[in-house]
């Protein structure tokens, strides 16, 4: 356990940021922040590298679209426009109509608001994700995305570990349970502990390197 500790601590020094953070999100549980993560999860759910979602991602917030009434309000080749300059280009055009038809799922569905989601969720992980599927260009990977990150301020989500950050931890010869990986952190890490095991799974960290670093 002493080993795995070690582990965890020298992952979170090296990789101890969310990709929410790294798309200049400041999570909070407020409906323009969490809109913000399902567009980030929206981005990050197609077959393109994880740094181009979150560039794309930026650009979007840059060009003020934070909230489900902007990014319905813009123009289709504005989000398409948004999308080119964050290098989001081979699915920009389906991802544009997308993120517009999602706005409106939003708005209509959840008032803009995906607090009121969590509430009929109950906090449970499936009747979240199916949830979550229900908007356009979430599947199973994306709702995963955004459960992961939310459990930072939804936090009776915690422990959530997806496929991609067991996988991770696996690499490290880290335990393979979200509750054994849980008691290597304090609980308020849990989230940046497991996007930084989903790095390690998607070769944005050496699992060797960190290993070593960690005297394993």
């Amino acid at each position: 356990m002493g080993d795995d500790r070690r582990t965890a601590r020298v992952l979170l020094e090296r990789r101890g940021h969310t990709y929410a953070e790294e798309a200049g999100i400041r999570l909070a549980d407020r409906p323009g922040p969490l809109y913000q993560l399902l567009v980030l999860a929206t981005l990050l759910s197609t077959r393109i590298r994880a740094c181009v979602a979150v560039a794309a991602a930026r650009e979007l917030f840059a060009a003020g679209y934070r909230t489900p009434q902007a990014m319905e309000a813009a123009s289709w080749q504005d989000r398409v426009d948004a999308l080119g300059r964050g290098h989001y280009r081979r699915y920009d055009e389906r991802t544009a109509t997308m993120l517009g038809n999602g706005a409106r799922v939003c708005l209509d569905r959840w008032h803009g608001d995906l607090r009121r989601m969590h509430r009929e969720g109950q906090g449970q992980p499936a009747r979240l994700r199916r949830l979550l599927t229900e908007f356009p260009g979430i599947g199973p990977t994306g709702a995963d995305i955004f459960l992961r990150e939310a459990q930072a301020v939804w936090p009776d989500l915690r422990p959530y570990a997806d496929r991609r950050t067991l996988s991770g931890a696996e690499r490290l010869g880290l335990p393979h349970s979200p509750e054994r990986l849980a008691g290597l952190v304090d609980d308020a890490d849990f989230g940046r502990l497991a996007s930084a095991l989903v790095r390690v799974a998607l070769g944005e960290e050496s699992a060797g390197e960190v290993a070593r670093a960690a005297g394993r």
